[in-house]
C-alpha cells in the first residue's frame, strides 16, 4: 500500500468522473484533488513542510510526488504590516513546526481534523461549467488572524486553480491576507512580465545581492501590471531554455534539482482594487542552505497583495512554455 511522507500507509486519491479526489473508503486517505492530467492540489503529509498548499503539475512531465510550488497563507492584522506565516509558525495544537491544515465539508466547523481524513470536495455546476471546490481550514495564527481558504478547480481550465481567503468572526480584523506562491527558486523564475511588453528581471532588481536570506520585495503597482480585459495579469518565467540540464554546486540537495518542462506561472485578479500590487522577492541561495542557485538570483515569493475582502479570489495558472 502507498505511504505518506511520514511512512504511514494510506489510500491514494482516485479518478472519480472528471476529477481526482480522495478515495471514498474508510481509513487514512491521500489529501489530493484536481484534474487527473492537469493541475492538482495537495496537503501535508504529502511531501514538504506543513502549513502550505501543494501545487502539482504532472502535465509538465514531473513525477507524481514532485510538486512545482507551494502556496502559503500570510494574514496581516488591520493597522499592522507584519505577516503571520502558515509555514513558519509553530502549531499551538501539537507544538510541531507549521500550522495545521485540514479539509472539511462545512468550513463553519473549525474542529481540527486529521488531514489524512480529507473531505472529497464539492462538485457543482457554476455558469454551465463543472467545478470542484475544496475548503482548507487553517489553525488560528499567533497574530489573532483566523482564516480558511477555498480552492476551486474549473473543468474547462485544467492548468489553473482559484484560491480565496475567508475571515472567521473569531478573527481580528485584517489589513490583507496574502496567498503567496513561495517556491519560485525551484523553477528558477527570473523574468516578470509587465504592462506594455516590459519585463523586470531578478538580476536587474538585485544586481549585487549575494546573501543567504531573502532580498527585499520588489513592488509593482497597477499602472505597471498587464491587463487581460479588466483582469490584472502578472507572470513569472524562467530564463533558461533547459532548466533540467542545469549544473548545481557541490552539496546542493537533490530535491532542488529541477525536473520536467519549463513553464510560466501566472497570477490573475478580476475586479482589482486600485491599491493592488504585485510583489516578488529573491534568493541567491536555496532556502535553508548556502548552495548558490544555478544562474544567479531568482524570484522566490510571487504574489498579489490587496486590501482584504472576504472571499476575494485570485487565480494561479501554470502553462508549459515549450521549447
Amino acid at each position: 500500500m502507498p505511504t505518506d511522507s511520514e511512512g504511514r500507509e494510506w489510500t491514494e486519491a482516485v479518478v472519480d468522473g472528471r476529477w481526482l479526489r480522495p478515495a471514498p473508503v474508510d481509513g487514512p486517505r491521500e489529501p489530493r484533488w484536481g484534474h487527473p492530467d492537469g493541475m492538482q492540489l495537495g496537503l501535508h503529509p504529502l511531501r514538504g513542510p506543513r502549513g502550505l498548499l501543494r501545487i502539482f503539475t504532472p502535465y509538465l512531465g514531473q513525477p507524481r510526488d514532485r510538486l512545482l510550488n507551494f502556496i502559503a497563507v500570510e494574514p496581516v492584522p488591520a493597522g499592522q504590516t507584519e505577516r503571520g506565516f502558515s509555514e513558519l509558525e509553530r502549531s499551538r495544537l501539537d507544538d510541531a513546526p507549521g500550522l495545521r491544515m485540514w479539509t472539511a465539508d462545512d468550513p463553519a466547523d473549525a474542529t481540527p481534523r486529521d488531514p489524512r481524513e480529507p473531505s472529497r470536495g464539492t462538485v457543482a455546476v457554476v455558469d454551465g461549467v463543472e467545478t470542484l471546490a475544496i475548503d482548507v481550514l487553517v489553525e488560528p495564527f499567533a497574530n489573532g488572524a483566523d482564516v480558511w481558504v477555498r480552492a476551486v478547480f474549473r473543468a474547462d481550465r485544467p492548468h489553473e486553480l482559484t484560491v480565496a481567503a475567508y475571515r472567521r468572526e473569531s478573527s481580528v480584523a485584517l489589513e490583507t491576507c496574502v496567498l503567496t506562491a513561495t517556491m519560485g527558486n525551484w523553477a528558477r523564475l527570473r523574468t516578470l512580465r509587465l504592462a506594455g511588453g516590459r519585463a523586470a528581471t531578478a538580476r536587474s532588481l538585485w544586481p549585487d545581492y549575494r546573501d543567504i536570506h531573502f532580498a527585499d520585495h520588489a513592488v509593482f503597482g497597477m499602472d505597471e501590471l498587464a491587463r487581460d480585459g479588466s483582469d490584472i495579469v502578472v507572470s513569472a518565467l524562467p530564463d533558461e531554455t533547459e532548466p533540467h540540464r542545469a549544473e548545481y554546486a557541490p552539496g546542493t540537495r537533490e530535491h532542488w534539482h529541477y525536473v520536467g518542462e519549463r513553464a510560466v506561472q501566472t497570477w490573475r485578479a478580476a475586479d482589482p482594487d486600485p491599491r493592488l500590487v504585485a510583489q516578488v522577492n529573491g534568493r541567491h541561495t536555496y532556502w535553508m542552505s548556502d548552495a548558490p542557485i544555478p544562474g544567479g538570483i531568482a524570484f522566490e515569493n510571487f504574489e498579489l497583495v490587496e486590501p482584504f475582502r472576504q472571499g476575494r479570489a485570485f487565480t494561479f495558472q501554470v502553462e508549459p512554455l515549450g521549447p
